[in-house]
């Protein structure tokens, strides 16, 4: 599913918009922010309605990627790459390789400013492609020596920051018998749906493959039919699927005492904050929420830790969250400003580390 958004305000420091020599295919790759350091951020395969489209979600995802790496406390800037298909496109193996070794020479050019890795609708093996032409990607497959799925990391931190919720909005953060929703079943939702089902809530989940609905069997979840999971009533909705799903419409019918999620940009205008919060809709940001994937995939690169050491670090994810909605709720603000005065401040920090 789509959603045609505006264009952000443009604050990137560089972005290159290709067409792909080998591929034909249009390439983005958005640089947001480099102040903390070399930019990490997926690359994106998705279908747009308008090149227009795809150049707009590299840099909403690269300016989001800023604020999840300073918050998330990683010497790395913000970046995101799409590699944009036209409604329909169906890419056969050659013409993906061939997409992924263009991406590959796009990363290339910008110096190792700009890393990347697997994000949606991209894989560990299409990671391995664009390492042919570029050294400036992490996320590679174990057998290549590189650190794996990224999933399973960002998983579990959206799996603390949902007890952290539970906690602020029930006075515990047992999901047991807790209703929750969740809106996509890809590599991080399907990973939360089982947990969350093995320790007793009771799910309602939705996913726009129609493929995914097995999950919902075996789970014992309730499926929703795509559009309408914000209308069952919940303790907490679980975006987890493509940006922009939380529109004024769906925030004005949404059923829920709090959103936490993995998905990008959930909100389709940035004031959706201050109507989540009008309804007393507790929102956690997003970007604090799915950071798991990056803190693992940075510090993996950089061999800082051993792995159990790292993921230690990711399921600290709760904490943050636990602190930004206090913070939030001491000043009277919402969580999302919150956050965002969180990762200024870390910007502002590190902008003269840098410069010297």
């Amino acid at each position: 599913m789509s959603h045609t958004l505006p264009l952000p305000e443009f604050t990137h420091e560089r972005v290159e918009v290709i067409t792909g020599r080998r591929s034909g295919l249009f390439i983005a790759v958005a640089l947001h922010s480099s102040v903390l350091g070399s930019a990490l951020g997926g690359a994106r395969l998705w279908t747009y309605p308008h090149w227009s489209d795809a150049l707009g979600d590299a840099l909403r995802l690269s300016a989001a990627m800023t604020l999840k790496n300073a918050t998330a406390g990683l010497d790395a800037g913000g970046g995101k790459s799409v590699i944009g298909l036209e409604e329909g496109t169906v890419l056969d193996t050659e013409r993906r390789r061939d997409a992924f070794l263009d991406l590959g020479d796009a990363v290339e050019s910008f110096g190792g400013l700009y890393r990347t890795a697997e994000d949606v609708g991209s894989t560990m093996d299409d990671m391995a492609v664009v390492g042919e032409r570029t050294a400036h990607v992490v996320g590679l497959p174990d057998a290549a020596g590189g650190s794996g799925e990224p999933a399973g990391p960002t998983s579990l931190g959206v799996y603390e920051s949902l007890r952290a919720v539970l906690e602020r909005t029930t006075g515990t953060g047992d999901v047991a018998g807790r209703r929750i929703t969740i809106s996509g079943l890809g590599q991080v939702g399907g990973r939360l749906a089982i947990r969350l089902s093995a320790e007793g809530a009771i799910l309602t989940v939705t996913d726009v493959n129609p493929a995914r609905r097995h999950l919902a069997g075996e789970l014992g979840a309730t499926w929703a039919e795509p559009g309408t999971e914000h209308l069952a009533s919940s303790d907490v909705f679980v975006p987890a699927g493509i940006g922009g799903l939380l529109t004024d419409e769906v925030i004005d019918a949404l059923d829920t005492r709090a959103v936490c999620g993995p998905a990008n940009n959930p909100l389709a205008k940035h004031d959706g904050a201050d109507r989540l919060a009008s309804r007393g809709i507790l929102y956690a940001p997003d970007f604090v929420v799915n950071a798991g994937g990056v803190i693992y995939l940075d510090n993996e690169a950089k061999q800082r830790g051993t792995r159990e050491e790292i993921m230690g670090q990711v399921a600290q994810i709760g904490d943050t969250v636990r602190r930004i909605l206090a913070d939030a709720e001491e000043r009277g603000i919402t969580p999302l400003a919150a956050a965002e005065e969180l990762a200024a401040e870390r910007l502002r920090a590190g902008a003269p580390a840098l410069a010297g």
